[in-house]
């Protein structure tokens, strides 16, 4: 009988075997820099797509990672939380809840103002990030050239040249919006609550993925609406089984997620998942209020596609805002209601009536000429290097056993501790050494997630690095 032999590997599998073999061994060290492509070409003798090849092989494994306009670099070996593990949900919890929110989350959320304190609990930009400066000329040049417009009230649905420009960004994110489908808002909570009262009567449940935005829950609860908390993952968001297992045993009046790089967990809901939602909702004629205000910040090359792409019924609600990738105290947000349109507009112009003009025209003209895309790939490259940074310092710093999130985008990690670190002490014992964070329990409902908190990772500074060790120090005292 003749002796069976091993398939010979391919190529570009033994291209990443070697460099598979140097990490383990420790020839690159977490967090450094490998050769680029070429490079790799190069030294091993190989095509520039073999290389490819490998490095795809080793990113999937998770031993290196892309950042953009950078390179490749090794990766922490920092376990990250499972679905499992940040969400112990069992199918009979999942029940409609009412919303309370006590003193203590509004409390903590105060602290995140402090300007005094290490800004690791909120979840805005670090202004040196952003083009300050030329918004400030351009805002001035558009208040200059529209003086008397500046000062009036633009209509209920925002000032069309920005819309225009919104609606041609639109095609990045898959969808194909034009000027009318859109209504500019204050900021993307002001869509959000636009949307609620557009989809929901008080007493209906909204589902959303958890752990959840703390301000979804203000925003829920002051509407007089019930909450179903659906588990998710840090990698690829809500479970959409555990979803469809909802929709059959509940009334569900609309769905809150943020598909693209939510916060706190920084999940990236695949596109099949994204498709697989639209038609899920789709068939039960449950709206979607996707929240895509992280849309923009992707470690990758390309954009990720919004869940409206794939929107036929008009069910999707579509909200954004530039509050974090270029002006936060500009409040300018929007909204693409699908076929609840008519109704957001009735209700801004019952509340809020309309935008802030000067705002409105200083973004527009930023978007149309002020090389907004150029900002957002540099903005993106920071926090990807940034993320790295804030994972190695907790690999060094935090107790054994903590867990945090390798997120695709965004500017935040969620952080798993022992079971014994109540994050609501390590808050408190934080504050006494001027450093916010924000503890897991601001995060849900339940009190499931404490252990568990979120850091903001816009901001980088020696600083910020001596907070980590103090905090890494503050958590292994509760080991």
């Amino acid at each position: 009988m003749t002796a069976r032999h091993a398939t010979p590997a391919l190529l570009y599998e033994q291209v990443a075997a070697k460099l598979e073999a140097l990490i383990e061994q420790g020839a690159f060290h977490p967090g450094q820099r490998i050769p680029s492509i070429r490079e790799m070409s190069r030294q091993s003798g190989t095509s520039v797509n073999t290389v490819m090849g490998a490095y795809a092989r080793l990113e999937a494994q998770r031993l290196i990672e892309a950042r953009p306009q950078s390179g490749y670099y090794v990766c922490s070996r920092l376990p990250e939380p499972d679905g499992v593990a940040i969400s112990k949900h069992e199918t009979r919890r999942i029940v409609p809840r009412t919303v309370a929110v006590s003193d203590l989350p509004t409390h903590i959320i105060r602290t995140f103002a402090d300007k005094s304190l290490v800004p690791l609990g909120q979840s805005g930009p670090d202004p040196r990030l952003l083009p300050v400066d030329k918004l400030t000329r351009m805002l001035a040049a558009a208040t200059r050239r529209r003086s008397v417009e500046s000062v009036c009230s633009e209509p209920s649905e925002g000032h069309l040249q920005l819309r225009e420009a919104i609606a041609r960004r639109s095609l990045a994110q898959g969808c194909c919006l034009g000027p009318d489908d859109i209504v500019i808002t204050s900021g993307c909570m002001e869509a959000i609550t636009l949307a609620l009262q557009a989809t929901c009567r008080a007493g209906d449940t909204v589902a959303i993925a958890t752990p959840v935005f703390y301000n979804f829950l203000n925003s829920i609860q002051w509407l007089g609406l019930n909450v179903l908390e659906l588990p998710s993952c840090p990698r690829n968001g809500v479970s959409l089984d555990v979803l469809a297992y909802a929709i059959r045993r509940h009334r569900i009046g609309a769905c809150l997620l943020i598909p693209n790089f939510s916060n706190p967990l920084g999940s990236l809901m695949p596109d099949e998942n994204k498709r697989a939602l639209a038609e899920l909702l789709a068939r039960h004629e449950i709206p979607l209020i996707e929240d895509d205000v992280y849309g923009d910040l992707s470690f990758a090359q390309a954009r990720s596609n919004t869940v409206k792409a794939y929107d036929r019924k008009g069910l999707v609600l579509l909200c954004s805002s530039f509050t974090k990738t270029l002006a936060p105290g500009y409040r300018v947000g929007w909204i693409a209601p699908g076929r609840f349109q008519e109704k957001v507009q009735q209700l801004k112009s019952l509340f809020s009536v309309t935008t802030a003009s000067p705002t409105q025209f200083a973004v527009a003209e930023f978007l149309t000429n002020g090389g907004y895309d150029r900002h957002v790939r540099a903005l993106r490259h920071a926090y990807a290097a940034q993320v790295a940074l804030f994972r190695e310092s907790i690999g060094r710093y935090f107790p054994a056993g903590t867990r945090v999130t390798r997120p695709a985008g965004g500017s935040v990690v969620w952080l798993e501790l022992p079971d014994s670190v109540d994050t609501v002490t390590l808050w408190e014992r934080a504050l006494r050494k001027r450093i916010a964070i924000a503890p897991g329990v601001l995060f849900s409902t339940t009190n499931e997630f404490r252990n568990c908190l979120r850091l903001n990772t816009a901001y980088w500074s020696n600083d910020v690095e001596k907070a980590l060790q103090v905090l890494g120090r503050l958590s292994k005292s509760m080991v």
